[in-house]
């Protein structure tokens, strides 16, 4: 009697292989690690064989694995293949973007109203947290696409814009001239060091006036004109205003806007808002108007888009 293979545990499996290990893998498919270490095991147990070398510290394949790896994907290809030309539903599921606080505006919103129109089914997970926590996150397997401010790329990112650091705070404030100058920065600021040694290199005397976990704590108190505060040339938060200095505060450092993507790409609309992230920055930087949508959805109009916030 012919025994069947069990396509969720080929995906899991692929999985697996490609992420290099459970716990990205059940990042990527939006399950717990226990359900896919047991699709494994399940796996395993039909074909009667070890797919997995699980005494190293990374995840491999046993010989049969790898046999099984390119017969697994074919399947799966198929399996894709059949649904995408005889249904015509929209794509769904959840997509999880990461954006640091400060590089939300002015970009992400245009990203996220084009790709409603693209993958109006899809459910979008917008993570605005600092850099190193996304990055964090991304590398167990928990957010699709990221973009984070830094000095570097890493391995597997790309960068989409360099801009230079400048000081704001309140529109006409004065804070900017009080010694010691008076500094607003959450604790894990990733800019927050750099701007201490530049003061500390041009012999200006600064303190900590005001340091909370909250962006909107710090927003509000610079634009009260209690402190000032750094921002990446043209994403100057609300209620501020570059500081027209002259001079008098040290010139700061550029960083690097860089963005990361899932690898490999699960679904064509991480691809898809990985797309759209570069063309508006690419926009933005040309300076001219935001992209229009990469192609028009098929499909019969269903749900608009669900889009979740999470700090």
């Amino acid at each position: 009697m012919p025994r069947n293979l069990d396509l969720t545990a080929l995906r899991s499996f692929v999985a697996v292989a490609d992420a290099g290990g459970v716990t990205r893998a059940a990042g990527f498919l939006n399950l717990t690690q226990s359900a896919v270490s047991m699709q494994i095991k399940r796996l395993e147990e039909t074909l009667d064989l070890a797919l997995l070398d699980r005494s190293a510290r990374r995840v491999a394949l046993t010989a049969a694995g790898e046999q099984l790896l390119g017969y697994a994907r074919r399947m799966l290809a198929l399996n894709d293949e059949v649904f995408g030309r005889l249904t015509h539903d929209d794509f769904e599921g959840e997509v999880v973007l990461g954006v640091p606080h400060d590089i939300v505006y002015p970009a992400i919103p245009q990203v996220l109203q084009r790709f409603s129109a693209e993958f109006p089914r899809m459910r979008v997970t917008l993570l605005s947290s600092y850099t190193r926590k996304l990055k964090s996150q991304f590398a167990r397997g928990e957010c699709d696409v990221i973009m984070t401010t830094e000095d570097t790329v890493e391995p597997g990112g790309e960068t989409l814009v360099e801009l230079p650091l400048v000081w704001v705070g309140a529109p006409g404030g004065q804070a900017w001239k009080q010694r010691p100058l008076r500094l607003a920065f959450e604790p894990n600021c990733i800019f927050r060091m750099g701007v201490q040694s530049a003061l500390d290199a041009a012999g200006i005397p600064w303190t900590m006036a005001v340091e909370s976990d909250s962006s909107r704590t710090i927003e509000a108190s610079v634009s009260a004109d209690l402190a000032v505060h750094v921002s990446l040339a043209g994403a100057e938060p609300r209620y501020m205003e570059r500081i027209p200095h002259g001079g008098t505060l040290p010139d700061l450092e550029t960083s690097k806007v860089n963005l990361y993507v899932a690898d490999p790409v699960h679904s064509p609309a991480v691809e898809g808002m990985a797309e759209l992230i570069r063309r508006a920055y690419a926009a933005q930087a040309a300076g001219v108007a935001a992209p229009r949508p990469l192609a028009p959805v098929e499909g019969a109009a269903g749900e608009g888009p669900r889009f979740a916030l999470r700090a």
